[in-house]
């Protein structure tokens, strides 16, 4: 009977190669509407966006404001702060749409974790990024500041620089933040076990400091303050995952 049960399920849960591109494209095209209508809410709140995203900047150099080099500097500063702070604003239905592409593959029993997966996953987008607004981005910028006095190199920092710095990184950082979900989900693929991600903490620790090297800009402030929240959100997926098997035994 179990067996059937499942056979069930299988076939249920069972979708063509067109079928996956067909459901594909539909949340690829409602997460870009989704996007479109996030940023252009962030466009008429702009200003008041780009005064948040300025503070750690402001904080530093109170009397020096951002320069631009070129006529359009402002505008396209603008329009990328605005298109980036969309996805932030638009991030619980993009993901909503991603999850639900994948719910189509999974069993009915499997589609309960997807609907607490989609609160979680843009939670902790939107932590991230403001993890780097709050923290990294104050300890960064008066790392580059300091170590510029001591080569003797005035700051004459741009606008459309400074925002490209920031916005990348907070993407970065929300990405980054999506680790315990990632570890989660392939526990309960059964892709890796509890015991093996124990076993390979040593391994994860010096690999996210390689990824916090590669990701952030060449200073040990920025690379230390994406590692170590990196390390903090394995060890979180791992706890998941024993909660959820604790409560199954």
């Amino acid at each position: 009977m179990g067996d059937t049960s499942k056979n069930s399920n299988l076939l249920n849960s069972t979708m063509s190669l067109g079928d996956h591109l067909e459901e594909l494209r539909l949340r690829l095209l409602l997460a870009l509407a989704g996007l479109v209508v996030g940023t252009v809410i962030c466009l008429l709140f702009g200003t008041r966006i780009i005064a948040f995203i300025q503070r750690p900047y402001n904080n530093l150099m109170p009397d020096h404001p951002l320069s631009a080099l070129a006529p359009a500097d402002a505008f396209i500063g603008y329009m990328k702060i605005s298109l980036i702070s969309g996805l932030i604003v638009s991030s619980p239905w993009v993901f909503y749409q991603l999850w639900m592409f994948v719910v189509a593959g999974l069993f009915p029993n499997e589609k309960r974790y997807v609907h607490m997966a989609v609160p979680f996953c843009a939670s902790l987008f939107i932590a991230g990024a403001l993890f780097f607004i709050y923290v990294v981005a104050p300890l960064s910028l008066a790392f580059f500041l300091k170590f510029g006095n001591i080569i003797n190199v005035a700051p004459n920092w741009t606008f459309q620089k400074y925002v490209s710095f920031v916005t990348i990184l907070m993407l970065v950082f929300g990405v980054a933040f999506q680790t315990p979900v990632a570890i989660f989900f392939l526990g309960r693929t059964g892709l890796v076990s509890i015991k093996s991600l124990r076993a390979s903490r040593k391994f994860v620790l010096l690999l996210v400091f390689v990824i916090a090297a590669m990701a952030t800009p060449p200073d040990v402030i920025s690379q230390v303050t994406l590692a170590v929240p990196l390390y903090l959100l394995f060890e979180l997926g791992i706890l998941l995952l024993h909660i959820t098997k604790q409560k199954q035994s």
